[in-house]
């Protein structure tokens, strides 16, 4: 058994730990990371792609502007500049009748940025740029409500998304342009199997006083190499240590977390745990379930998950000149062109199906026939261009469901003794994202800290 080296130990490498670690160590703290995958990421990783030699990430991430833990996290880091932010809110669109549009809203003050985009938005008719203007008010019950200034609620959690925005008096145009590609992207669930309470959110953080707090964020480099090891890095540097393909349980005694159990490692004893893994994987984490988390365990067991699909293909020559464009209606709903985004080091597109419960379960042939038919239905340059290379990524459980009458999320704090709990999927009142998942590693590391 080693002594205790350490004041916290960080169970998991994706952004909830790292973040943790991260603002643990920037306190002072002497802390211990342990990943049980043989490299940092979790859930929004990389991996290099034994034909070309490219490294792919496991999926396209996107950040926003009112991304403020994820982006205090990359500053810490010395990160903040991997990250390419708009001035404000752009994004290409292909409806499925093969017409591009594009919304762009001017550098105005928000909401009057919003309101301009719309009005100038040439897929949408007049009725339906009135119809999304009466989310205005919802949206600023959402803010208020956000701030604590409302006991009244923006959205309620026994509806979905879907029956909301009808509710909202949504024409179908704008649901099918606008909404639902926006909340399909955010929540990685169908709008009508999706409870709102989340997207809301969304919307109250991206349609606030700054126009920049919508603006998209693409990151310039891999994920490896945006987040995962310049973290690392700063860990290391500051007295902490991380070790990969480290499988950990916690060691729990007299109704306490006093340490970790490394498989090939040994025992190291800290002061308090963090757990920063999946629901999904929380049962593993212990020997014996400790009675002070029946509930947290019972009800992660039974939370429900969504996968993403992406579909990486080479072609012999360009066939885009945007970094990236919606396919609205479509399998595959987003089209994102690696060279524009991080450079020379890529050649590939990547083609994402969200909330890809039908996909997941295809074959890669099929799969990738169905994103080469869909590219080339809505670029015509991609027509005459020959495929070279493909591949597909899995992440089978890459967030949690929002359903109505799934099981409530935790806190940070649990009844167990010195042991703290981050991930996006705790209750940070946000759907599966980077942010959710930083916000969570900072409250984490806050208690860690006590």
């Amino acid at each position: 058994m080693n002594g205790r080296a350490f004041d916290v130990i960080v169970i998991g490498g994706g952004v909830a730990g790292l973040t943790a670690a991260t603002a643990l160590v920037e306190q002072g703290a002497r802390v211990l990371v342990v990943e049980a995958r043989p490299a940092l990421g979790g859930r929004a990783s990389s991996h290099r792609d034994p034909t070309t030699g490219e490294i792919i990430d496991n999926g396209q991430h996107i950040l926003l502007g009112c991304y403020r833990e994820s982006l205090a996290f990359l500053k810490r880091i010395g990160a903040e500049s991997a990250v390419r932010l708009q001035p404000s809110l752009e994004v290409p669109f292909v409806d499925p009748a093969g017409v591009w549009t594009t919304l762009s809203c001017p550098a105005l003050p928000a909401p009057f940025h919003l309101l301009a985009g719309l009005m100038e938005w040439d897929a949408l008719r007049w009725a339906d740029r009135l119809s999304a203007l009466r989310m205005g008010p919802v949206i600023r019950l959402a803010q208020q409500q956000l701030r604590g200034r409302t006991g009244r609620i923006a959205a309620s959690p026994e509806e979905t998304v879907g029956n909301w925005l009808v509710r909202n008096g949504q024409r179908r145009r704008v649901r099918e342009m606008l909404w639902e590609p926006l909340a399909l992207a955010a929540l990685n669930q169908p709008a009508d199997e999706a409870a709102p309470p989340p997207f809301a959110r969304v919307l109250a953080e991206m349609f606030g006083r700054d126009p920049q707090a919508s603006a998209l964020g693409l990151p310039a480099r891999s994920l490896v190499e945006t987040y995962a090891e310049p973290a690392r890095q700063y860990i290391q540097e500051r007295g902490g240590e991380v070790r990969t393909n480290a499988l950990a349980t916690v060691v729990v005694d007299g109704g306490r977390a006093v340490g970790v159990r490394v498989r090939s490692g040994g025992e190291q004893r800290a002061g308090a745990v963090v757990s920063a893994v999946p629901w999904f994987a929380l049962a593993d984490l212990f020997d014996q379930p400790p009675p002070e988390l029946t509930d947290v365990l019972d009800h992660a067991s039974r939370m429900g998950s969504y996968p993403i699909v992406t579909v990486n293909l080479w072609f012999d020559r360009r066939v885009l000149d945007t970094p990236f464009v919606g396919l609205p209606g479509r399998a595959m709903q987003w089209i994102f062109e690696k060279r524009l985004i991080v450079g020379e080091a890529a050649s590939h597109l990547s083609l994402v199906s969200s909330g890809a419960s039908d996909m997941v379960l295809r074959g890669n042939d099929e799969l990738v026939a169905l994103a080469v038919r869909e590219l080339r239905d809505a670029v015509p340059a991609a027509r005459g261009a020959t495929l070279k290379h493909a591949t597909v990524v899995r992440e089978r459980r890459a967030t949690f469901s929002l359903a109505p009458g799934q099981p409530p999320r935790p806190g940070a704090k649990t009844n167990l003794a010195g042991f703290v709990l981050a991930g996006d999927w705790t209750d940070t009142g946000l759907p599966g994202t980077i942010e959710s998942a930083a916000a969570s590693g900072h409250a984490a590391a806050a208690l860690g800290l006590r």
